[in-house]
């Protein structure tokens, strides 16, 4: 188990934003974080990617207890997240955005031959077919600019990979090429986390599903266990389960 938390808390004043949860990554297989809005995810991975420190419970990484002190503790231990707004510069060549805030060096210059290289041969050997490697990123689709993101992460040491809703802006081709490539990343021996709302987006690539829901596990389940429509019917159960607390509320 390369990632783990183990009944892992957090909570903002009064406000609980996450209580016992517990989930595990493990090299060659993907873990889906799944739950709608307000379920806790983007807080359960700020924890993971080490922008927030948790209130409770247990984080490990190689087995070895950790509190990641920020963003840098977590990449240093190969854990690399991907956010929704990618942090690329649309204007900026592919290769220039691929080694954004690490260019390599010849000597004191960037050494913008090995860039280009480098950039074309990563991304072959994900499988992404840009056609120019020199063209903004911001003339690609949605679904390759992920891609790219994806390729980058990988080609600087990334042992976890932390996709943060890769396929939620996109239409279903796209997310369906950002799906092939986190199958190759998990393929190259990655630990992928995805998180998603959807699960007719999680289910194909997944290896394991975590369900979240106000900030409590609906539980973890491996493939095996369960089933894409037992998946969403949980999912909607817990949606359903919420409206009906809401409701409730405002009648009293």
């Amino acid at each position: 188990m390369i990632l783990e938390t183990r009944g892992i808390g957090k909570t903002f004043g009064s406000v609980l934003a996450l209580r016992d949860v517990s989930m595990g990554v493990e090299a060659g297989r993907v873990t889906c974080v799944l739950g709608d809005n307000g379920a806790g995810k983007s807080t359960l991975i700020k924890i993971l990617a080490g922008v927030l420190q948790h209130d409770t419970g247990t984080l490990l990484v190689d087995g070895a207890e950790v509190r990641l002190g920020g963003p840098r503790a977590a990449l240093d231990r190969g854990i690399a997240t991907v956010y929704q707004d990618l942090a690329m510069i649309p204007l900026m060549s592919v290769w220039r955005n691929f080694f954004l805030g690490s260019e390599p060096r010849k000597g004191l210059a960037f050494d913008v031959v090995k860039a280009r290289r480098v950039a074309r041969e990563e991304l072959r050997a994900m499988g992404i077919d840009v056609r120019d490697v020199d063209q903004p990123v911001g003339t690609l689709s949605g679904g390759e600019r992920q891609s790219v993101a994806i390729a980058r992460a990988v080609y600087f040491g990334a042992r976890v990979l932390i996709l943060d809703e890769p396929t939620s802006a996109l239409g279903v081709k796209q997310a369906g090429v950002v799906l092939r490539y986190i199958a190759r990343a998990r393929d190259r021996g990655l630990g992928v986390v995805f998180i998603t709302h959807n699960p007719h987006h999680a289910y194909p690539v997944g290896d394991r599903f975590l369900l979240l829901n106000r900030g409590t596990s609906l539980g973890e389940y491996g493939k095996a266990d369960i089933s894409r429509e037992e998946l969403t019917a949980l999912m909607a159960g817990g949606a359903e389960l919420d409206e009906l607390e809401h409701e409730l509320k405002r009648e009293t």
